[in-house]
């Protein structure tokens, strides 16, 4: 049986900056996110981790704080929060697993 996950957040973040400095500001919050640990997946438009949610919601607050750090004045972010503590969340696998090629 499947380890329960209490949480998962899908993160995108948009710094505010000239277009040639996203991606190298993006890369270095995702660099970031794979130091935490937890399992995670990088697409196209969001990162989704999972884990508990207390870590999560203090790499969500990190991930703001390096676009401001690496220069950005301003940073959006897009945040898609799953928390369920009793019963926990489907995970990254069970969710995508079967769309896999």
């Amino acid at each position: 049986m499947e380890k329960k996950i209490e949480c998962s957040v899908a993160i995108q973040v948009l710094p505010q900056v000239a277009t040639e400095q996203v991606i190298p500001i993006v890369d270095k919050v995702i660099d970031y996110i794979k130091s935490v640990g937890l399992p995670y997946v990088v697409g196209p438009f969001e990162t989704t981790v999972e884990g508990d949610f207390d870590t999560l919601m203090d790499m969500v607050r990190e991930c703001q704080m390096i676009c401001i750090r690496e220069g950005a004045p301003h940073v959006m972010s897009y945040v898609k929060i799953s928390y369920c503590p009793g019963a926990g969340v489907w995970s990254i696998g069970h969710k995508t697993q079967k769309h896999e090629q």
